[in-house]
């Protein structure tokens, strides 16, 4: 299933991703951002289960007290929660 969250405090402005139905996380997509860690976050989480990504991103800091991988785990959470 399609996901959209708009990310806060990053330069990156959305995070698209697809999560099927035993939480493998697919097509990560950031909308702005740096394209090296925006592409390098994509590619290293591909596959995964969305409970894993969240245990390895969750509290990287950047600018502003988060990062691009943190609000990543911050949407998948936020998923995950409403299943």
């Amino acid at each position: 299933m399609k996901h959209e969250y708009k990310t806060h405090d990053t330069c990156a402005s959305r995070i698209e991703f697809d999560l099927d139905d035993k939480h493998v996380l697919r097509n990560v997509r950031f909308s702005g951002g740096c394209m090296g860690n925006r592409t390098g976050i994509a590619a290293l989480v591909e596959g995964m289960k969305a409970e894993e990504v969240v245990k390895r991103l969750e509290g990287i800091p950047c600018r502003m007290g988060t990062s691009c991988p943190d609000q990543l785990a911050k949407a998948l959470k936020k998923v995950l929660a409403n299943k």
